[in-house]
């Protein structure tokens, strides 16, 4: 969500301090194509915006100094900050991510802090409420936004807040984000070794600073796949229903759980072999012609056919069988697409994988195992707020 300001004053004091700045240092040009001057800075407050199928991502730039002065405008921006930046949770599903919080970053040539939240899609009215009541819409007439949401709450916001959407492309906003994340994060880029081992696996740091040819795929309520090799040129390939929606719906049907993190709860302390059917009880052991190894899942959910099973069932099992569906599935989806792309590295992003190292851990090991080592699987710190960032990044303020 990037943000236009009916206010002038403020742009005003932004550019004379980005004047002072360029005269004591050497120009640089931002990721959206920007150079830094006084007429390509638009208003505080910056913000991006990604509203997904299931959660919405809202990443807010804070700006290290706020000009001093009795103007109202100002005292807004002070309220605005001080709201978001001195809590971690907002009512009963409104969250800060503070663990991902970025220091010291330059964003047009202002100097700041990036803070990354996150709510239910669901509660979007209640986000323009809050909205209204911090005094936003006094300084706001534009958001940039991308996502489906984007057009379906696009007469709420204008109804409400009276803010018009200005629609910035999915894939484009993604790509762009994560680059810059990744840039700005030396530690962004990871990934799991001995992945199936608990005393032995490990997060390992991978340096992504040459990263192209890749494969992105993008875990949300379903799934995409996009093939990336610059930063202009990138497809979607591929992608899936069945993704971190499907999941959690699938978790609240069988285990009457309520929410993502409960789901994930449940998953943690179930044994999908109760559920599953694996080779080993098809073939008492090994496939070893086609190299199968017993403990691979022959049929998802495959043992509730059985009635003295389902009888000894746990709603924890059930919750594990179903996050080793979506993940085999996934996983299953972009090894195929690796191979037809020729890239050997597959990058998984998402809020499905949001206190999810069960699912990472899956991915990582299914990549590994089935392309002999030849194929890597790289996850990212700020797994699904690369969109907003992306929105962040593109807003100009002459839009």
């Amino acid at each position: 969500m990037g943000i236009h300001s009916c206010k002038g004053y403020l742009h005003n004091i932004l550019a004379e301090k980005i004047t002072e700045a360029k005269n004591s240092a050497p120009m640089e040009v931002e990721e959206n194509g920007l150079q830094n001057g006084g007429s390509s800075i638009p208003s505080m407050p910056w913000f991006g915006m990604d509203i997904g199928g299931t959660l919405c991502k809202l990443v807010y730039f804070e700006p290290r100094d706020i000009a001093q002065g009795e103007s109202e405008e100002i005292e807004i921006l002070k309220n605005i900050r001080k709201y978001l930046t001195k809590n971690s949770s907002y009512g009963k599903t409104g969250h800060r991510d503070t663990h991902l919080q970025m220091d010291n970053v330059v964003l047009r040539g202002v100097v700041g802090s990036i803070h990354f939240i996150r709510f239910p899609t669901s509660q979007m009215k209640r986000f323009l409420t809050l909205a209204n009541q911090k005094g936003m819409a006094k300084l706001v007439t534009t958001v940039c936004a991308t996502g489906g949401g984007a057009y379906k709450f696009e007469d709420d916001f204008n109804k409400h807040v009276n803010m018009n959407l200005e629609k910035c492309d999915e894939f484009e906003s993604l790509l762009k984000g994560l680059l810059y994340i990744d840039k700005n994060n030396l530690t962004e880029c990871y990934y799991w070794t001995n992945p199936t081992d608990e005393t032995k696996c490990a997060k390992v740091n991978y340096d992504f600073s040459k990263p192209y040819p890749f494969l992105l795929v993008n875990i949300g309520s379903g799934v995409s796949i996009l093939a990336v090799h610059s930063p202009t040129d990138y497809k979607r390939v591929s992608g899936t229903s069945l993704g971190g929606g499907t999941f959690l719906g699938l978790c609240c049907l069988l285990t009457g759980c309520n929410t993502f993190e409960e789901a994930i709860g449940l998953a943690a302390e179930g044994d999908h072999t109760n559920v599953d059917k694996l080779v080993r009880d098809i073939y008492g052991g090994d496939y070893a012609k086609f190299g199968l190894p017993g403990d691979l899942v022959a049929s998802s959910f495959g043992q509730m056919n059985s009635r003295d099973r389902r009888s000894k069932v746990k709603r924890q099992d059930l919750a594990r069988a179903t996050l080793v569906t979506i993940t085999n599935n996934i996983g299953s989806i972009a090894r195929m697409c690796a191979i037809q792309q020729n890239v050997d590295r597959v990058v998984f992003v998402g809020n499905f994988l949001r206190v999810n190292p069960i699912a990472m851990k899956l991915l990582a090991y299914a990549m590994e195992y089935w392309s002999n080592g030849s194929m890597k699987a790289l996850f990212l710190e700020h797994e699904g707020y690369f969109g907003a960032v992306g929105c962040l990044l593109q807003f100009h303020g002459d839009r």
